[in-house]
């Protein structure tokens, strides 16, 4: 865990959320496609419960900033990767589903290449997710993607930065990214730090410059 200190430090500003229960799967999944039009809207769904809530600024902001991260490391590491952004990720038989805030496939970019329909029940789960956890969901969204799969999750809750590994059923936290092994925690702190204090043109073209600067030691 690695915490960024705020120069400015405000109350934390809970997103709107509203917490349903007695929901059926075929309901849920009407939601997902009804709501499809409206990013603002984020659904959790976990076995007849499901929360839908709206991001507000803050998260949204520090979302694009890892997912600029992700980005700018692979690009500059001639990685290919599959972004899927805020897509829902969902399993019929395990009655769970979740929309990342940022996802991606490294590893497995390949498997999923120019697939538009992605099954889980066939098809391996994103390599990275990212989440913003600046208002603590009522819903816990961890468990979800373990039940998924999916390996690595990063975990930003505004001032605590987490690598998370995904350890048979739950996630543990990790010095270095799985998927993009040059990215520790500590790089991730710095930079959200100095995000703060710079444009965001300029913040990324600092990242950009960082990652040359690794060289071969980070190929």
């Amino acid at each position: 865990m690695f915490t960024v200190t705020h120069p400015h430090p405000h109350p934390p500003q809970d997103n709107p959320k509203v917490m349903l229960q007695g929901i059926t799967w075929q309901t849920y999944q009407s939601l997902v496609q009804d709501l499809e039009s409206q990013p603002a809207k984020r659904l959790t769904y976990d076995n007849g419960m499901l929360e839908i809530f709206m991001p507000l600024p803050p998260h949204e902001t520090y979302k694009r900033l890892l997912g600029r991260l992700v980005e700018i490391v692979t690009e500059e590491l001639d990685l290919e990767i599959r972004s899927l952004s805020a897509s829902t990720w969902s399993r019929k038989d395990l009655l769970k589903g979740v929309e990342a805030d940022e996802c991606y496939y490294v590893q497995n970019e390949s498997a999923v290449r120019g697939k538009m329909e992605i099954d889980l029940s066939i098809d391996p789960p994103p390599d990275l997710a990212i989440e913003i956890d600046i208002s603590s969901p009522s819903l816990p969204r961890l468990p979800i993607y373990a039940a998924l799969g999916v390996p690595e999750v990063w975990q930003f809750d505004g001032e605590n930065f987490k690598i998370l590994g995904l350890a048979a059923t739950e996630y543990v936290a990790q010095r270095q990214s799985l998927a993009l092994p040059m990215v520790t925690g500590e790089v991730v702190q710095r930079l959200l730090l100095q995000a703060q204090e710079m444009g965001e043109t300029s913040w990324a073209k600092a990242v950009r410059q960082w990652v040359k600067e690794q060289g071969d030691s980070v190929v």
